[in-house]
């Protein structure tokens, strides 16, 4: 807890930077990680050479607020020793302005009840303009702080590096009271805490939890994993999110570890409508990360039918601090809530891709590539203006989780400034959340046109078509149902291993690799959205208005063990580790190809339209080559600028 600073002063000059709250809270965090640092180090060190750092860590021990503020009232020290002094004070602070910027935490706290209060003196998006101007006012005095506190010791001299020493907070948070949430009242210490609902998030930094992969479930419980009784609310932050249809709150408790995920969540979910809050609508889901009073049977979620409310929690466990078991238990509880109301959670990308045509030739040609899921959507099988039932394709998240390893070095550099990241320097599965699209967009529901399965390990020869949609409905629903892919190692499955997930594990796992069913309720409801999904959708496809089959990525053939050398040979490529990057180039190719005959359909349908949408799903589970493909396809119609 002490390791987390929450700034809630108003402070307009150094003096009363220096003598805020804030900045005697963060003065004690830096001194005491300062002193276990210095006695770890002490502890190797020989008896002969330990004196120096003594005389170091009494230093620490001994430096006053009074004392800094009086460097930057006073106009200058008196004696050679006064001066050496006060460097050594100022390079100390220094220091700790670094460690503050690098690896420290920090909150800044504005409370905006005044947003949903009858008097509407902010709106939900004038208070975004005046979260970001806090933290840049900031920023700006910190800096300024900084520099006087340099000047004042004659350590100020030299080239100034303003713009490479940004102070932004890490999150710059918009907070309403936690009262104004609809809350049960079995769940009233949750009110407790306030309600973010509006943020400034830092980009370009890049976070080390103590995991990097999945290994555990996140499976359903047959008790309530909250416990008000040991409940404390100023230990935990909570933000209203928008996911699909429903309003999910998360609560991250505030420890190293689980605060990290703050940022991420906020670069991936939209916030939840603040008309849902003013209105008085029931949260649809909870869901606690960081539980430090959960056991380990607490991991999961559970269905309070007499709250009708969804509740999922993560204990505080180091092998649990992965920003994967605060992204997937929360579309889970998305997935859920879909299943239970009669929908089809898929677990896939989904682009939406503007279609027009030739003026002269009437030729389609792809306008732009609009993202509606990046893991996570669901279908709704709804009445079209004819009253002809058609599945429409709906998203979650406005950004993506993204594994850093297939992506191309240009990808890479179009991420930069807006990605929060987690643990770049572990090797595999290093991973950045970036925004890829609106919240307009997520929310929105299109006509699904093509819906695919994507196979990552079968090689095709050069010259065939990746894509399989020449097969019946039943067959391709086959191959969705038996979910096989090639795992990347981020979860339990090793490198190279293959595996069958249902539905390419429509979260929560509805069936085990041997087949076992694992949620009877749910599974059984998800059999019959999958019977009416089936017989709607059948007679679109013998019609082709909508079109269904494999897609065959191949982004996991060059380390799929059952595939030889002279097979890959055999297939164009040269050596195992080039499949990765040329193979999505072959399905981006084929897949255009697709989509513009498809357009071509959908228009003579339509009547002569100058535009029109074809929506396509990629259903897979990780590294299966949706965003690999998505990338590639963006490449080759230089739809991204340089």
């Amino acid at each position: 807890m002490e390791e987390i600073l929450e700034i809630r002063d108003g402070c307009q000059t150094p003096v009363q930077l220096l003598r805020s709250l804030a900045f005697a809270r963060y003065i004690k965090i830096y001194k005491h990680t300062s002193l276990d640092y210095l006695q770890n180090y002490l502890n190797q060190m020989p008896l002969n050479r330990q004196s120096d750092v003594f005389h170091k860590i009494d230093f620490i021990k001994k430096i006053r607020l009074n004392e800094i503020v009086a460097i930057l009232e006073s106009n200058a020290a008196k004696t050679d020793e006064q001066i050496e002094h006060h460097r050594e004070l100022v390079r100390f602070l220094d220091a700790m302005f670094h460690h503050y910027r690098g690896k420290g935490y920090s909150r800044l706290v504005r409370l905006q009840n005044e947003v949903i209060d009858d008097t509407q003196i902010d709106t939900a998006d004038s208070v975004k303009d005046k979260v970001t101007n806090k933290a840049i006012a900031l920023d700006d005095l910190i800096q300024k702080t900084r520099r006087l506190l340099l000047d004042k010791v004659g350590l100020g001299l030299g080239v100034r590096r303003t713009q490479g020493m940004a102070a932004l907070p890490n999150v710059t948070a918009g907070e309403i009271s936690g009262h104004y949430l609809n809350l049960p009242a079995d769940y009233v210490e949750l009110a407790h805490v306030p309600l973010t609902i509006a943020a400034d998030i830092q980009t370009g930094v890049d976070y080390n939890t103590p995991s990097n992969k999945r290994a555990l479930p996140f499976y359903e419980l047959q008790h309530n994993p909250f416990n008000h009784e040991n409940f404390e609310p100023e230990q935990w932050v909570s933000m209203a999110l928008q996911v699909g249809a429903w309003l999910i709150v998360a609560y991250i408790h505030k420890s190293r570890g689980c605060i990290e995920m703050e940022p991420g969540l906020l670069n991936l979910f939209p916030f939840a409508d603040m008309d849902k809050i003013q209105t008085g609508d029931k949260p649809d889901g909870i869901f606690l990360f960081g539980d430090p009073h959960a056991s380990d049977d607490d991991l999961g979620f559970y269905w309070d039918e007499t709250n009708q409310i969804l509740v999922g929690t993560v204990p505080n466990r180091d092998r649990l601090k992965y920003f994967g078991y605060a992204k997937k238990p929360i579309l889970t509880l998305h997935n859920v809530l879909a299943i239970k109301k009669g929908e089809m959670p898929l677990h896939c990308g989904c682009t939406r891709y503007l279609m027009r045509f030739g003026e002269s030739t009437g030729e389609p040609y792809i306008a732009d590539m609009l993202v509606k899921a990046d893991d996570m959507g669901r279908v709704v099988l709804e009445k079209d203006s004819k009253g002809k039932m058609r599945p429409i394709f709906y998203g979650t998240e406005t950004g993506a989780f993204a594994c850093l390893d297939g992506f191309s070095e240009h990808a890479k550099i179009q991420m930069q400034g807006r990605e929060v990241g987690y643990n770049k320097n572990t090797g595999t599965n290093a991973r950045q959340i970036v925004p890829v699209s609106e919240p307009h967009e997520v929310t929105t529901g299109h006509e699904l046109d093509i819906l695919l399965y994507m196979n990552n390990f079968d090689l095709i020869e050069q010259g065939k078509n990746t894509l399989d949609i020449a097969m019946s409905q039943q067959e391709a629903i086959e191959h969705f149902r038996l979910g096989e892919r090639v795992a990347a190692g981020s979860t339990h499955t090793s490198r190279g291993d293959k595996e069958s997930s249902y539905w390419a594990n429509p979260f929560p796992t509805l069936k085990d690799a041997q087949n076992k069913v694992l949620h009877p309720d749910l599974y059984e409801h998800f059999l019959e959205n999958e019977a009416l999904f089936i017989g709607e959708t059948l007679p679109l496809i013998e019609k082709k208005e909508m079109l269904i089959g494999v897609a065959h990525s191949q982004l996991m053939a060059g380390v799929y063990s059952q595939n030889s050398d002279e097979d890959l040979t055999r297939c164009g490529y040269n050596n195992r580790n080039e499949v990765e990057q040329i193979a999505p180039i072959r399905l981006a190719e084929d897949l255009i190809d697709l989509i513009k005959k498809q357009a071509s359909r959908k228009r003579e349908r339509l009547g002569n339209v100058n535009q029109l949408s074809i929506t396509v799903a990629l259903v897979g589970d990780s590294r299966t080559g949706k965003s690999e493909t998505a990338e590639k396809m963006e490449g080759i119609l230089h739809l991204q600028l340089v």
